[in-house]
């Protein structure tokens, strides 16, 4: 039997404290139709279940076509069962999906309480948390059956002070064979104990510069008689985020910036798919001549999306200036004579009084 667990699909997120609104747009939509490719590539593979651990919407504000799209994909797909356990970006159902009287036939759902769906050999069971884990007591499962237990949480050693908290520990010794987890949107998989594992498959699609790397869901197939769990991680995503560092200590130029950082991002492995944020690192000299606007807008066109970040410092040795007689020897002196100003106040005026005496401006 191959099951798909995926998490975190967050669809229909607004996404605009990264992209602007037409990338964000754009964004939403290919969100959705990942999910539409991924219930494709589980119709195309022979996979019977797929598991959504939590926040396959991100508010509850959910646009028509999201909504229409996601229940014509469960109903148009009856060979396979969907199990949705809610997240805690989930706080209401959908049209379609709350009333039981609407609901795909081929769509479980899991409560508060701890539900238990059989498929064969395979146990499925699931619970909303809510924090704490007094209800992991009752959860109940059968040794001589495959158990595959959803959650939507944090892992955790200890509960305290940790928000949707889960300890591990709480799940030892319950014949767990896989623990299918949402709440984390990187990949991530460990032992539970000496039988089963636990995972998050991250998140199906990156939304942020937080969000790098690749992305998709895992792929679980159960072998029924040997009673064994095999899994792997699944690429997925339409594209894949970078945020790529370029040191560019030394540089005078924007020009030499650029060649610098053309490598990083070839290096990286970034192609014309991708959304790129280029973060400049290092030290310049204070009269070094740098444009991040036409940094940008020299690699703008070869992405899907790109951004720079300006995280250089300029090094400024007042020394350099006190016997210089020209207008910036005299402003650096008017600078370092004022006791009134700590050292960190004098480097910090020191290094935009001279960008602006040299016509640059003070980003």
């Amino acid at each position: 039997m191959k099951i798909i667990h995926c998490a975190d699909l967050h669809l229909d997120s607004a996404m605009t404290a990264h992209f602007d609104p037409a990338t964000a747009r754009a964004r939403r939509g290919e969100m959705l139709r990942t999910f539409e490719r991924m219930v494709a590539y589980a119709c195309e593979e022979g996979v019977s279940a797929i598991l959504i651990a939590g926040d396959m919407f991100d508010t509850s504000h959910t646009s028509q076509l999201t909504r229409n799209t996601v229940l014509h994909c469960i109903k148009s797909n009856p060979g396979i069962a969907f199990f949705y356990l809610k997240g805690n970006h989930d706080e209401y159902l959908i049209d379609g999906l709350a009333e039981e009287s609407d609901r795909p036939v081929n769509l479980m759902l899991f409560g508060e309480k701890w539900s238990r769906y059989e498929c064969g050999d395979v146990t499925i069971s699931g619970a909303e948390h809510k924090g704490g884990n007094g209800s992991f007591d009752e959860l109940t499962t059968e040794s001589g059956k495959i158990n595959i237990v959803m959650l939507h949480g944090q892992i955790c050693e200890s509960a305290e002070g940790v928000e949707h908290a889960i300890e591990l520990n709480s799940l030892c010794g319950k014949h767990i064979d896989y623990l299918a987890l949402g709440h984390i949107h990187s990949f991530s998989e460990g032992r539970l104990d000496d039988r089963g594992f636990y995972c998050y498959p991250g998140c199906l699609e990156g939304r942020g510069f937080d969000e790098c790397g690749p992305r998709g869901f895992v792929l679980l197939d159960v072998d029924e008689q040997k009673r064994t769990v095999e899994r792997r991680f699944i690429p997925f995503a339409s594209r894949v985020i970078y945020s790529v560092n370029a040191d560019v200590t030394g540089c005078m130029s924007t020009r030499e910036m650029i060649m610098i950082a053309a490598e990083a991002l070839v290096d990286a492995g970034c192609d014309n798919s991708s959304m790129v944020r280029l973060v400049l690192t290092g030290e310049l000299d204070a009269e070094c001549e740098k444009d991040i606007p036409y940094i940008t807008a020299a690699f703008a066109g070869r992405y899907f999306f790109f951004k720079t970040v300006d995280e250089t410092r300029l090094k400024v040795s007042m020394e350099d200036y006190l016997l210089d007689e020209s207008l910036k020897g005299e402003f650096v002196r008017i600078v370092s004579e004022d006791n009134s100003l700590s050292d960190e106040d004098k480097s910090f005026i020191v290094r935009y009084g001279l960008r602006a005496l040299a016509g640059e401006e003070a980003d």
